[in-house]
């Protein structure tokens, strides 16, 4: 890495401002800033952000919404789709749905129908819990709730309550026998149902959720279904109640190869079910818009190759295309984007602690005359590593290494000259690793090296409750630190969280080529935090957590931009993540209980005269508080 360094440096090291979207830079200051209408206002260091959040009381891991960026992205997508139509001449309107189950959170299903509401912007609910919800947020007559998933006889209940209280809420069916259901259920409550019918296509996506479109695709009807549902409508004399065609390709599909197919297929079973009698009016085109999670601009698992502006045209145009010469109006164009919406607006603030270096011994070991002749030789090597010589080095020294390891297991070695080795060994490794530095061609074993020196910073924080789609997805998400940028990361590491499992870790990085297995890192200095944010975090991040170890929600705060405040924003909210108490109830632990049982053994340590009345109290106080306290650890000088 070279040695100049400046703020134009650090954006380019960590992609920011290809993934940052305009919304995400750094300052003059080394500081990451957010800019949540992209280029106007002014910016927001976040570093301010965290300062204000402690000064409330917030601990860390804590989650920024920067939720003017959460409206500014609905804005976006609707403009982007008003856009396209206009330029096109397309005779229909854009009629788009937030998925409820990307980020289920009420505050953010809140922001997103506030920020939509000039748009007709609806919402999509996938089960009955987020039906329930939807139908309690859901104001605007003109805007839409699709109903997707499987549902029994209260799901539909439900759909034809909405309906009843003039919402349009359009129930899609996802197999033939939902159709039956639905209209033995609609007779029973008096209703005319709007219904959809997802269509299975052959167009299919690629990457991680590829799986969830195509032949072999969990949800939707075959031609052969389409065909009987229609008859069964015609048979009911409800051939007007079919209103919707619906497909899905797949989540976060990063060719708009795939998209323009897909497009076409669902448009031409559209237009040929509109041609069978039924009145239709609504094409939903499902999810897919992918978000550029790595900067690349291309078709990798955690890119895109497309921009929105480019999505909306080629959905607009298709559609077109394909209706003008089957000579079907054009319909309603509904799309299901809650990825793209909400994923920038989410970042996750953690706190570097601790580091664990493989090339940094805590006491200083020197080579004796006592010593066994293993010791030596690797000393020897170090002592006459050079440049020109560093392979024939670096193999000289894995043989010694190995030897000393199998003396080792046959009690042949003692402790003092197996830690002499090895500390050793890593001093050469990374003398090599810095030789190699700048080569145009470094060979593999290097690079191999380069990965195990690599340091483990160990953060405050939970793999398995915030960043699950990580740990079992392999998704990749933009990881920085969040200030010190004026100055070059001099170190290159991994990051470890807090739990007591050995997957608790983050080993992969965005890079524009590849995927990186290191991260530049600054060193700690003790006592100062060191802040790491994880970026676009929004989508499902939020919801999909598990309880690993009891660790729960973590600390939020919501930010407002407000030209009157000195800062230009405010934090309008703070949401205290989970307590002790709040975990442990969620798997039958009753703190009352608890606390009952720990006080009759402290009562039983008094009269034993194990602990002193005095003493017994403090610690049962303890024990209580530690109930109401945040589920991770204090840091730094930390309220607990």
């Amino acid at each position: 890495m070279t040695q100049e360094w400046d703020i134009q440096s650090a954006i380019s090291l960590y992609n920011i401002d290809r993934w940052g979207s305009g919304y995400f830079s750094v300052n003059a200051r080394g500081n990451v800033e957010v800019l949540p209408t992209q280029k106007q206002g002014k910016p927001i260091d976040i570093t301010e952000v965290i300062a204000e959040a402690r000064s409330q009381g917030l601990n860390f891991p804590l989650v920024i919404r920067f939720q003017d960026l959460l409206r500014h992205r609905v804005e976006t997508i609707n403009q982007a789709f008003q856009a396209a139509i206009q330029e096109s001449g397309y005779q229909n309107s854009y009629n788009g749905v937030f998925p409820i189950k990307v980020n289920q959170l009420r505050e953010v299903v809140e922001e997103i129908m506030d920020a939509g509401t000039p748009f007709h912007f609806g919402l999509e609910a996938g089960s009955k819990p987020e039906l329930i919800a939807a139908l309690a947020i859901h104001k605007d007559p003109e805007s839409l709730i699709v109903c997707n998933g499987y549902k029994d006889s209260l799901f539909i209940q439900n759909a034809l309550l909405g309906s009843k209280l003039g919402k349009k809420v359009i129930m899609v069916v996802e197999k033939l026998e939902e159709l039956f259901q639905i209209l033995q259920v609609s007779k029973e409550v008096g209703v005319e149902p709007m219904i959809g019918l997802r269509v299975r296509l052959l167009a299919k996506g690629s990457g991680k959720w590829a799986t969830s479109g195509g032949e072999n695709a969990k949800f939707g009807l075959s031609t052969a279904d389409l065909v009987c549902a229609s008859e069964t409508l015609k048979k009911e004399g409800l051939a007007h109640c079919l209103r919707m065609v619906h497909f899905h390709v797949g989540s976060q599909v990063p060719d708009i190869g795939t998209i323009k197919r897909a497009v076409r297929e669902g448009a031409r079973f559209y237009a040929k079910l509109a041609k069978m009698g039924h009145t239709l009016g609504y094409l939903d085109v499902g999810g897919g818009l992918a978000v550029d999670y790595d900067g690349s601009k291309s078709t990798f698992d955690s890119s895109a190759n497309y921009s929105l502006h480019e999505y909306a045209r080629d959905i607009v145009y298709n559609i077109m295309d394909v209706c003008d010469s089957e000579k079907v109006p054009h319909p309603s164009i509904v799309s299901e984007s809650g990825r793209a919406i909400v994923a920038h607006h989410s970042v996750l603030i953690v706190e570097a602690f601790g580091s664990i270096e493989k090339n940094s011994a805590p006491i200083t070991l020197e080579a004796a005359e006592s010593d066994n002749k293993l010791v030596k030789d690797i000393f020897d090597l170090e002592r006459t590593l050079s440049k020109q010589n560093r392979m024939e080095n670096l193999h000289d020294a894995q043989q010694t290494r190995e030897q000393a390891q199998s003396m080792f297991d046959l009690g042949m070695l003692d402790l003092e000259s197996k830690a002499k080795i090895e500390s050793a060994y890593w001093r050469i490794a990374d003398s090599i690793v810095k030789f190699c530095a700048g080569m145009r061609y470094v060979p593999d074993e290097v690079k191999e090296l380069e990965t195990f020196l690599a340091d483990q910073y160990v953060c405050n924080f939970s793999v398995f409750q915030s960043l699950l789609d990580h740990w079992a997805l392999g998704q990749l998400f933009p990881v920085m630190p969040v200030h010190r940028l004026d100055t070059i990361p001099e170190r290159n590491a991994t990051l470890v969280d807090i739990t007591c499992d050995s997957d608790g870790k983050v080993s992969k990085f965005i890079d524009l080529n590849d995927v990186k297995e290191t991260l530049p890192l600054h060193r700690l200095k003790p006592g100062e935090p060191y802040y790491v944010g994880f970026f676009l975090m929004g989508a499902y991040q939020d919801i999909m957590g598990d309880l690993h170890n009891l660790f729960g929600r973590v600390n939020e705060a919501h930010v407002f931009l407000d030209e009157d405040e000195e800062s230009g924003y405010y934090i309008e909210e703070t949401i205290e993540g989970s307590a002790i108490g709040e975990v442990l109830s969620m798997t039958q632990w009753d703190k009352h209980e608890m606390i009952r049982l720990v006080k009759a053994q402290v009562d039983a340590a008094i009269k034993s005269d194990r602990l002193k009345p005095n003493e017994a109290m403090k610690l049962l106080a303890n024990y209580e508080r530690g109930l109401k306290d945040y589920t991770y650890l204090h840091i730094n000088g930390a309220k607990a």
